[in-house]
């Protein structure tokens, strides 16, 4: 696989930068068309995304080096390098949405639960798309598999889950199909008017943490805590969080 989709002059731009790219576009094209099933005014969600968009992005990289530390500190150029992959997404969860909380708070007209309801579709679908790029990496893949195991997926999957005479789990495939399954169910219930503020946030971060939580027991490239892999410890903290407010929306069937 090639990682690299075209070079102009001294600089190659990669295909994971590219599909990074198609998310964001694809994402924000999503979340405008959305603004009018939340009652949001498009120009004050694009102002917040202006803040947003870095603070995810700056957040996903602190997250993917902090728990790399030892990597980043003897190659500290390696830092800014993004197209070589290294883009966490609950880091970019967190990082993100504490910009939308800061500015929900500043601005009355915008409340958090229903910016978060309007992003949660496009940050779903944006996750599905980016998985191909590490897909082109060849990264964030699973362990060890037989060859008539991988023989059951198209051959270009085969192609690149064979490294360095091996195949592997494309774990990079199960997750980018269970993204976009979440998406397809959450575009549909966003067009219910009937649906509590929150709800389509709080399902998306429920089902992605429950889907991420299996797919990662097979990944062998997780960041990890000692012995424990963060991604299901995050996952299992936020199913969590998730179930209980939830439970206490849908009882109250009213913004908390």
């Amino acid at each position: 696989m090639n990682p690299i989709a075209f070079e102009m002059g001294p600089f190659s731009v990669h295909w994971y930068g590219i599909l990074i790219a198609l998310a964001f576009c694809a994402g924000l094209i999503l979340a405008n068309y959305h603004t009018n099933y939340r009652r949001l005014d498009p120009d004050k969600f694009f102002n917040l995304l202006i803040v947003m968009i870095p603070a995810a992005l700056i957040g996903a990289r602190l997250y993917y080096v902090l728990f790399n530390l030892h990597y980043y500190i003897a190659y500290p150029a390696e830092i800014v390098a993004v197209w070589h992959g290294g883009l966490a997404i609950h880091g970019g969860i967190i990082g993100g949405f504490l910009a939308v909380l800061v500015v929900t708070r500043r601005d009355p007209d915008l409340k958090f639960w229903s910016v978060a309801d309007v992003i949660a579709p496009s940050l779903v679908i944006g996750q599905a798309i980016g998985r191909w790029g590490n897909f082109l990496n060849q990264e964030a893949h699973g362990g060890p598999v037989s060859e008539s195991f991988i023989s059951e997926f198209p051959h270009f999957i085969q192609q690149g889950m064979y490294i360095d005479g091996q195949y592997y789990h494309p774990t990079f495939l199960y997750e980018s199909l269970w993204d976009t399954l979440i998406f397809l169910f959450l575009f549909w219930l966003i067009r219910k008017k009937s649906t509590p503020d929150g709800i389509i946030f709080l399902l998306y971060l429920l089902l992605y943490s429950a889907g991420r939580f299996i797919i990662e027991s097979l990944r062998t490239d997780s960041l990890m805590l000692g012995s424990f892999k963060i991604a299901q410890v995050i996952s299992i903290a936020a199913i969590l969080l998730s179930v209980v407010l939830l439970f206490v929306k849908l009882r109250k069937k009213k913004p908390i």
